[in-house]
């Protein structure tokens, strides 16, 4: 177990122009306050009220910057995390003193963020600093409304809503919620994006004493996790650093809290009122029971509360005369807090399969290492350490040596260095190999046998005969002592060979530098294995490249480009509508048959809509006139005198016929009203799809007429459907700079316009990628209600 040492505790103070001087005093060293009240003279003249009070901290944050706050209170906690000893970091205090700005700061600017973002920054550049050991983060964000816990982090489409409600579960290896996601962040911007996330589902109210009141209490943890890199040791450690942003206490007078805040308020305090009773047992040596499973959030930190952490407590205090009886009670539960050690230790554990898998393999190593030394009993200076880099090194020269023939053998010495030669073998035939590939590579240019089309262009241009041998090339007996033909004349090249020379490096010259064929290298290998291309890459990539080549050495009817029917370019751009009709017809074709057909559907579905407006009118003037026939028959029936046998109303055959013909109207009605109702829904969502192609289609023949009447000619390479640009994605403007890299220029620029410098990239880029998520889940939102109504 580790030492004991005593929980840190320190007070920060919340800035405010009608701050209490003569009642709020800070000590020399700024690690004592002292509070004084005046006698209430209204009691009379024996009044033993307590009226001073003094409390030692260890530090008072007085006008403090988010930067000074960090470095006082959790830099050591998190720099001692990486190292295998968890953490934990815990804000308390009244409502609005300033907690959750102190724990996460203002995410609107980086220069205001709080301890959690500056944790987890501190964590990655401590990685960076670290090459010797894989070191992996994972994060999760808890959060305890109302005696109920939630994940923050299950709105993320990988997660989802749990099904099962989460629960505090108790192991040997701690407590841990189960249910809880778990996320392995690979950067700090994914890091940062995950806490934006759960921001952004936390629960706040309004009340009299803080506008944006926390209603809950949420605990960030990261887990760091760290694996050696130096041969396989099964050792590695773990940790865990608690980020605790407590709800703040009120009270219910000063706050004037009703209903919902009113109920959440009374969770609060009650939860509060648990923790200063744990934390009280925790700091009494003769208590054997600690109340950790009243609540859910003591349990939840029970690990974390006098464990195996590092922990530190931040009061957040109002300054003023009027929050004093407050300030007293956070400072008190802060000097408590002081009587409270924990026992730090490195978390260590063992991964038993890589120790299992390492054993096994010493075992068989030993083994043999003893069967060679019975073989070889006189051999009694038998080194059985792994080998360093010298002597590997050494081992290479000698296996070089051999292969040249300079060492006549290699001594054996034991196991590890006969393993070790065959592994030298292995890298100086690779070597070999490449060395070899990258010379014949820069003599010559290889063309792939099987490629047929640039078999036929090699036939044409006088290079190859027809059963697919080299010209010049002897019967697969070597080089040169072949048929040569009767043009070429001894000791010069030949002429189709010149002319085909020509054509590769002129093609070459069209294609740019992507093509693998240039003027310089152009040889023709005379190779007993015939002729393939020269490129490293795969068939796959091969193919395109190929293709382009054999289309500009010799232009076939069935694979001629496009580019050759294509008229020329007029010297001046046609009228928008003209060039606006050949695009429709062209390549907007698609497009402009889909816009055409959404229209003729928008149109068929009002011309219904007004059919059926049509038979609900008529059939509206129908019922009001069979109601006015109606009331005539019931007016004369009235004034002729009613007839009834036995209570019922008798009435004539004609006006019993009106009201079956009134009721068969109404049914009627009701029948083509809902049509017309459905009929609307769908005119509504065709205009949206009409919309959509409309905007979509001249949108389409910006992008072309740009393309193809403003770029430059040379520029339109770049526009080729193989290129990696696609039409419209690049400015007309800056097409021209294309062989700049705009990705370095833009991240230098971004580098020099942030003010706080090139850390704040990875903050700045979280959030705006968090914004962007929260405004398209509104517009969803937003359009599917559109839809319902």
């Amino acid at each position: 177990m580790g030492t004991r040492k005593k929980v840190h505790a320190f007070v920060r103070v919340k800035p405010t122009d009608d701050f209490a001087h003569e009642m709020i005093k800070y000590g020399d060293d700024n690690k004592s306050i002292d509070i004084h009240l005046k006698k209430d003279l209204q009691r009379g003249v024996v009044n033993n009220k307590q009226t001073d009070w003094s409390f030692k901290l260890d530090g008072v944050l007085h006008n403090a910057s988010q930067d000074l706050v960090y470095e006082t209170v959790a830099k050591d906690v998190v720099a001692q995390a990486l190292d295998g000893y968890n953490g934990t970091i815990m804000c308390y205090g009244q409502t609005g003193a300033g907690k959750t700005y102190t724990m996460t700061g203002a995410t609107e600017n980086y220069k205001h963020r709080g301890i959690l973002p500056r944790a987890l920054q501190q964590v990655f550049r401590m990685i960076e600093e670290r090459p010797t050991h894989a070191i992996t983060v994972r994060v999760s964000y808890l959060e305890i409304y109302n005696e109920s816990l939630f994940d923050l982090l299950s709105t993320l489409p990988y997660v989802g809503p749990s099904v099962t409600p989460l629960t505090i579960v108790e192991n040997p290896q701690g407590v841990f919620v189960k249910g809880l996601s778990v996320h392995l962040t690979g950067q700090e911007e994914d890091a940062f994006s995950l806490l934006f996330e759960g921001e952004t589902n936390r629960i706040i109210a309004s009340h009299t004493m803080n506008k944006n009141s926390s209603r809950s209490h949420c605990i960030f943890t990261i887990y760091v996790e760290a694996h050696s890199r130096t041969l396989s040791d099964e050792k590695y450690i773990t940790s865990k650093i608690n980020l605790v942003d407590l709800a703040g206490s009120e009270r219910l007078g000063k706050s004037g809290s009703e209903g919902r805040v009113l109920k959440e308020a009374t969770y609060i305090n009650k939860s509060l009122s648990f923790l200063e009773q744990a934390i009280i047992a925790l700091g009494d040596q003769k208590r054997d029971h600690i109340p950790f499973r009243q609540c859910k959030l003591t349990h939840a930190l029970k690990d974390s509360l006098g464990g195996n952490c590092n922990m530190v407590l931040l009061t957040n205090i109002y300054g003023e005369a009027a929050q004093l009886e407050e300030t007293l009670s956070s400072l008190r539960f802060a000097s408590r807090m002081k009587l409270v050690t924990t026992e730090p230790a490195i978390n260590e554990k063992y991964d038993a399969e890589r120790m299992v898998k390492n054993l096994e393999k010493e075992l068989v190593l030993l083994k043999q290492e003893l069967a060679i030394h019975d073989s070889l009993a006189n051999r009694t200076l038998v080194n059985y350490d792994p080998m360093d880099e010298i002597q590997i090194a050494e081992i290479n020269s000698q296996v070089r040596r051999y292969l040249e023939g300079t060492l006549d053998e290699i001594d054996i010495i034991n196991l590890r260095q006969i393993q070790e030669v065959f592994s030298q073998f292995r890298v100086v035939l690779s070597q070999q190999e490449q060395e070899v590939e990258s010379t014949l590579r820069r003599k010559y240019t290889l063309i792939d046998k099987n490629d047929f089309a640039a078999i036929s262009a090699v036939q044409k241009a006088g290079l190859v005969d027809v059963d697919g041998h080299l010209v010049g090339e002897s019967d697969g007996q070597g080089f040169g002592l072949g048929v040569i033909p009767y043009s070429t004349k001894p000791g010069k090249k030949s002429k189709s060979k010149k002319m085909f020379k020509e054509q590769l490096s002129s093609s070459a010259k069209k294609e740019g530098a992507s093509s693998p064929v240039s003027g310089k290298d152009l040889e023709v290998s005379t190779s007993k294995t015939q002729l393939t291309l020269s490129s490293k890459e795969g068939d796959v990539k091969e193919l395109p490249l190929r293709d382009r080549e054999t289309s500009s050495i010799e232009p076939l009817p069935s694979d001629s480009p496009k580019e050759e029917s294509r008229p020329p370019r007029p010297s001046t751009p046609p009228p928008k509508p003209v060039a606006f009709e050949d695009f429709k017809n062209e390549r907007g074709s698609e497009i402009n048959r889909i816009f055409k057909e959404n229209k003729s559907i928008l149109n068929e579905r009002r011309k219904r809509a007004s059919e059926t407006t049509q038979r609900i009118n008529a059939i509206k003037r129908e019922m009001d006139m069979t109601k006015e026939a109606l009331n005539f028959q019931k007016s004369l029936r009235e004034k002729q005198g009613e007839y009834e046998n036995k209570g019922l109303m008798i009435i004539d055959e004609e006006e019993f016929l009106m009201i079956l013909k009134l009721k068969d109207l109404k049914k009627q009605y009701r029948a083509e009203y809902q049509d017309l109702r459905d009929l609307r829904a769908e005119i509504q969502y065709c205009q949206h799809l009409v919309d959509q192609c409309r905007h979509r289609l001249l949108t389409e023949f910006d992008i072309w007429y740009n393309e193809s009447f403003f770029i430059p000619e040379d520029m339109q390479v770049s526009l080729k459907p193989a290129s990696g640009i696609r039409p419209g994605m690049v400015p007309i403007s800056r097409l021209v700079a294309l062989g700049e890299d705009d990705q370095d220029k833009f991240s230098q620029l971004q580098q020099m316009m942030l003010p706080e410098g090139p850390d704040s990239i990875s903050f700045y880029n979280a959030k705006v990628k968090t914004e962007q998520k929260r405004n398209y889940l509104k517009t969803m939102m937003g359009l599917q209600q559109g839809h319902r109504k």
